[in-house]
């Protein structure tokens, strides 16, 4: 899993978070890894938990959360994304007016997070067979959470599976909430707020809320990535 991040162009990524509330990383993965990833789900002793979402309400389909330690390439992943993120995030929070500043190691965050109470890693893989769906949500998993995440597209639409469309929803004050459905092919990043952004009013800035959640799979099976940065109560 040899990425190199440098390649892309933050600044309009942070521009088009800023404007539109997500920005897509193309080919962030090879075919190798995705494929790697998606073996990864039938050897059970790497996660700490599985979740049946018709059981919860969540929708239908299951995800894996991995255990630490993570896998080497995912971990160096993780910790890397968050070094480019941090910057946006902190004048997020400052826009916001929180008082919360994330350190620029993701490894003092979650050091942060481990002083909260916030042991458990939140890395998934999730799997979605035909019928399979998510309902709209966020991934809030204790007090301290990092304002973006990730969703890695690990299969071919189109090839591997039919419908599964990432699904973004944002609620906005005294007007209707917009949907914005993000075309991801296999290897793709979408990089998206996993709770609020900020947006620039004629009063200052605001907050818009935003809930994810993926369409129901028509045929095939699709299999995602998930890089949430904080870790779980």
């Amino acid at each position: 899993m040899a990425v190199t991040l440098n390649r892309y162009d933050w600044n309009a990524l942070a521009a088009e978070l800023d404007t539109q509330g997500n920005a897509v990383l193309p080919a962030l993965l090879n075919a190798d890894s995705c494929r790697a990833l998606r073996e990864r789900y039938a050897q059970p002793d790497g996660f700490r938990s599985t979740v049946v979402m018709q059981r919860h309400g969540f929708g239908q389909g299951e995800y894996r959360y991995f255990r630490y330690p993570l896998p080497d390439e995912l971990a160096t992943l993780r910790a890397e994304l968050y070094q480019w993120l941090v910057p946006l995030a902190n004048r997020w929070t400052q826009r916001l007016g929180f008082a919360h500043r994330y350190p620029a190691e993701h490894a003092d965050f979650i050091d942060q997070c481990h002083s909260a109470g916030q042991h458990r890693p939140t890395p998934l893989l999730l799997r979605y067979r035909a019928d399979d769906f998510n309902c709209l949500h966020q991934d809030l998993c204790g007090p301290l959470a990092f304002p973006l995440q990730l969703t890695v597209m690990l299969s071919q639409p189109g090839d591997d599976f039919t419908g599964g469309e990432f699904t973004l929803v944002e609620q906005r004050p005294r007007r209707q909430s917009r949907v914005e459905v993000v075309p991801l092919n296999r290897g793709d990043a979408v990089i998206f707020p996993g709770q609020f952004r900020p947006n620039s009013g004629v009063r200052g800035d605001h907050r818009l809320t935003l809930r994810h959640g993926v369409s129901r799979v028509r045929s095939g099976e699709r299999f995602t990535l998930g890089i949430i940065f904080h870790d779980a109560e």
